[in-house]
């Protein structure tokens, strides 16, 4: 048989299918685009990048800087596959420290869009601008401009119809945008980041002088005054940032973001030594928030395992999660001794932390009206017939007037303890009762029993409370804020990420609104992934039923305690908050005879 001629299974693709499937490893949506330009004009020595996005990034993605530019012949050079000022030799691949290094990102950017760049080398006269089509220059020719570099992408997947097709809505793709010039900015924070989107500019993060400054700028809502330092150096390595003060953690996940060597990376040892340095000091189902810097020596670092460089391989693992697990624990052990000599201060006099209660609000020396949560008053709402088997064992039904459930039983209150557990006697029973979680049960029940009745009331705030939040955060709100006031929560946009609160459901007293929105967005982010109404409408209501709820911490009178408790057993004496956390503690005459020896 003659070799030569016979045909082959085995074809060599043409150079446009490759960019293209290249461009797939690199170009997953319009997020990509912009974290791979972002980190071209960092490495350039940018100290103002502007990035503006139009209809998600699929109508237009620019990105301008005042960095070092580029010559005409660089220019045309950085399109081609592999090329790159970023590598010398290859022993460098061995300690990287720039942001990008592949040479990959321009190439398979410009393979699937129509892109014109525009850019002047400090040490030249005269500006270069190129038009590329499908990866292919078309035109090249002197250009008016200023030093630095600004990169226009059209059209992007326009010649990948499949990849377009499955991209998700606007406001989608441009929360993934927000949020990768949020992570670049709080791994650069003495770089001026912008972003515009449809003309608008969204956020403005003036240079600042220190990663807490930045870290403050971006995420404020989050942090507030609960963020706690962790700065820690041993054995070559460094790490710094901000967790979250336990008491303080919520269901959600939002900022978990970590950076190595400044670059914004998921890695599961960091992650998990996290959750393990939080340990018992985090409620069972909340989440640790941090934003953590971790400086490695670049030999001790791969970078190179990852096309679009998500993720890194550390040369010694269980060194990096001993490090991050030590100093959470110890950022964390720091703050609970301050916090527990605080406390201490204010303990009773006779040592025992254990107060009697007021018997009453004048004796407390407290206004009436003057309660941060004014909190067992009833509200009239229509009560269904029948409460369901699952809502009996979980989440059950509300309705103030009458309530539904249980024989009347006397109760003594007794006093508090440690301003967070209230002890009465209930029926026969001795009963220590978390204030928290028993008011946040009973709150939940008349929020969930009003919402079924379709008369779930609101009161008006007399100031609306103004709100700031990060930009991904305000877009998720924003899609739900119809759904939000068929709760009672009525919010107002009042700007591209600002909001105005105006009122709440009327049983909820005088919460941190700041803190139950964040809360709400935690639970917002769930929707899409939920199918039934009443599944997505829990969370929410046991949200506000938390932040709505009697705090730890504060002292209650005796009819207070009273109140509290015939509240809770008018419900049900259901022994979890909506959240799984235990309500009561309780202890029969019959038990108390036995531990007596009087059974």
């Amino acid at each position: 048989m003659d070799i030569a001629s016979s045909v082959g299974k085995i074809q060599v693709l043409p150079s446009d299918v490759i960019g293209r499937i290249a461009a797939g490893e690199v170009v997953e949506r319009p997020a990509a685009v912009v974290k791979e330009l972002v980190e071209n004009s960092l490495d350039a020595g940018s100290s103002t990048i502007t990035v503006e996005v139009k209809d998600g990034g699929l109508g237009l993605i620019r990105v301008t800087d005042d960095g070092e530019g580029m010559s005409r012949r660089d220019a045309s050079l950085a399109f081609e596959r592999h090329a790159t000022s970023k590598l010398q030799s290859d022993q460098q691949l061995g300690a990287i420290r720039t942001m990008g290094f592949r040479g990959e990102a321009l190439p398979s950017i410009a393979a699937v869009s129509k892109v014109r760049l525009t850019t002047l080398s400090r040490q030249e006269q005269v500006g270069t601008q190129l038009w590329l089509t499908a990866g292919t220059i078309t035109r090249v020719e002197d250009a008016a401009a200023i030093p630095g570099t600004s990169i226009e992408v059209l059209e992007l997947f326009y010649n990948t119809p499949a990849r377009r097709k499955f991209l998700k809505s606007t406001t989608t793709e441009f929360s993934h945008i927000s949020h990768v010039v949020q992570q670049a900015a709080l791994a650069s924070p003495q770089v001026h980041m912008r972003l515009i989107h449809n003309g608008y500019e969204v956020f403005a993060l003036p240079a600042v002088p220190s990663p807490r400054d930045r870290v403050l700028q971006v995420y404020r809502a989050a942090f507030g005054d609960r963020a706690l330092a962790v700065d820690v150096q041993q054995n070559g390595l460094s790490l710094k940032g901000f967790i979250i003060d336990p008491v303080r953690a919520r269901a959600g996940r939002t900022p978990q973001e970590l950076f190595v060597n400044r670059r914004p990376i998921k890695n599961s040892t960091v992650q998990h030594a996290v959750v393990d340095g939080y340990s018992s000091f985090l409620a069972k189902g909340h989440a640790p928030l941090f934003v953590l810097f971790l400086d490695v020596e670049p030999q001790r670092v791969d970078v190179n395992v990852h096309p679009t460089k998500r993720e890194v391989r550390f040369a010694d693992n269980e060194q990096i999660h001993q490090l991050v697990r030590s100093a959470v624990r110890h950022t964390l052990g720091r703050a609970h001794i301050e916090s527990s000599m605080a406390g201490a201060a204010h303990a009773h006099p006779d040592g025992n932390g254990v107060s009697h209660a007021a018997t009453s609000v004048e004796e407390a020396g407290v206004e009436p009206t003057g309660l941060s949560y004014p909190p067992f008053a009833r509200v009239n709402v229509p009560v269904p017939s029948t409460p369901s088997a699952e809502n009996q064992t979980s989440f059950v039904r509300e309705g103030a007037m009458p309530y539904q459930a249980g024989e009347a039983v006397d109760i003594v209150p007794l006093g508090q303890m440690h301003r967070t557990y209230v002890i009465a006697q209930v029926g026969d029973e001795l009963q220590v009762i978390d204030q928290h979680t028993a008011h946040e049960r009973v709150l939940f029940e008349r929020l969930l029993r009003a919402w079924q009745g379709k008369s779930l009331p609101s009161q008006p705030l007399l100031l609306p409370e103004p709100l700031e939040l990060p930009v991904q955060q305000a877009l998720i709100l924003q899609r739900h804020l119809a759904e939000l006031e068929r709760l009672g929560l009525l919010i107002e946009p009042f700007g591209p990420s600002s909001f105005l609160i105006r009122s709440l459901p009327v049983m909820l007293g005088h919460p941190d609104l700041a803190a139950l929105v964040q809360d709400l967005i935690d639970d917002l982010e769930q929707w899409d992934s939920i199918s039934s109404l009443e599944t997505k409408v829990k969370p929410i209501l046991a949200s506000l039923a938390c932040h709505g709820a009697v705090r730890a911490g504060r002292a209650m009178v005796l009819p207070e305690i009273k109140q509290l408790a015939q509240d809770w057993v008018a419900e049900g004496s259901i022994m979890t908050c909506p959240h799984g956390r235990r309500v009561a503690f309780r202890l029969s005459g019959d038990e108390l005879a036995r531990l007596f020896d009087r059974a």
